[in-house]
């Protein structure tokens, strides 16, 4: 288990304890990225045979990740979020999973709300999907509407990605993949790193025998300016570096007219910040192209390949004009 904290000591002294008590005979670290609270100190007095690897700077999501991992040696990483409260036997299924097949590359646990236990929660849910212009949606989770978990995603099914939030993943396939995007720094960063394995050939899948539950964003305010400049920067440069080169332009053209139609939208609701955060957003893109253009011709050399959890049709068009909001109500036909 690594889990990558900052300023987190809050959630560490209330999700620790679970996760210790349900991982015997698992290391765990805490890869600390510059925490200017008392995490450090509080980790090194109440739970001294935790490992610990300190950044000297804030990394970010990505990047943090990406110099910590290399140092641990082990067949699969579980990058774990410190909101997180794991369950008894979470782990055994997944890593049976996995162990039975080489070219399993991530796998994702049922992810539920902490504070609405019997509902699915916004990050992963019951396995995470992408429409083809590059909206990120889940099993149980369509925009904000969550399902209830009442059994119908207790099985193991093939998605197009698996929540950074809790993920297993082949230690052997993650750096061969050279890990997360840096440049995204946080958000959607899981979405590009499962779009690159399942291009090299592995399997990315849900198993819903497993369970987590996760505080996420419900700690979030309802407008979050940085975090929509983030999703809508890294949704746009996912499309840019990893769309093949049919239909690439017709795609990356819907993409940014949908996004300002959103901008609009945050606008009129009074949300100003986060309609300029969209703006600001496909500017970065832009002003970054030559780095998005050498990643795209890296990624335009490997093997065309079959996508799971790829959904042909447009989600946005399925859930705010059609009014379809479970997973279960689209056409499950127009999936890969």
């Amino acid at each position: 288990m690594v889990i990558l904290n900052w300023n987190g000591q809050k959630f560490l002294a209330q999700f620790l304890p679970s996760v210790i008590a349900h991982s015997a005979g698992h290391f765990i670290y805490v890869v600390d990225n510059h925490s200017t609270d008392t995490s450090i100190l509080f980790l090194q007095e109440n739970y001294p045979a935790i490992n610990i690897i300190q950044h000297h700077q804030n990394l970010g999501f990505c990047k943090g990740y990406n110099v910590a991992l290399p140092q641990i040696k082990a067949d699969y990483y579980v990058l774990l979020n410190s909101d997180i409260e794991v369950t008894p036997g979470w782990l055994d299924p997944i890593i049976a999973l996995m162990e039975s097949d080489a070219t399993i590359a991530a796998c994702q646990p049922k992810i539920k709300s902490y504070q609405h236990r019997n509902y699915f929660e916004y990050a992963g849910a019951g396995g995470g999907l992408l429409d083809r212009l590059g909206y990120p949606f889940c099993r149980g989770r369509l925009f904000d509407s969550l399902e209830k978990d009442d059994g119908q995603y207790n099985d193991i099914f093939p998605v197009f990605w698996a929540t950074g939030a809790c993920m297993f993943v082949r230690a052997a396939a993650y750096q061969q993949s050279g890990g997360l995007e840096p440049a995204f720094f946080a958000h959607m960063e899981e979405i590009d790193l499962c779009w690159r394995l399942q291009k090299s050939g592995y399997q990315i899948l849900y198993c819903g025998q497993s369970e987590v539950y996760h505080v996420g964003g419900g700690t979030l305010p309802a407008s979050n300016p940085r975090k929509t400049y983030l999703n809508f920067r890294n949704g746009l440069a996912l499309l840019y570096k990893n769309l093949p080169a049919q239909n690439f332009y017709f795609t990356l053209f819907n993409r940014l007219l949908l996004d300002w139609i959103a901008s609009l939208k945050f606008l009129i609701s009074g949300q100003p910040a986060d309609g300029w955060a969209v703006i600001k957003a496909h500017y970065a893109v832009w002003q970054n192209r030559s780095y998005w253009q050498l990643k795209r011709k890296e990624q335009l050399t490997q093997k065309p390949s079959h996508l799971t959890g790829w959904f042909k049709g447009s989600i946005v068009w399925e859930y705010f004009i059609r009014r379809k909001k479970t997973y279960r109500e689209l056409d499950l036909n127009q999936f890969n």
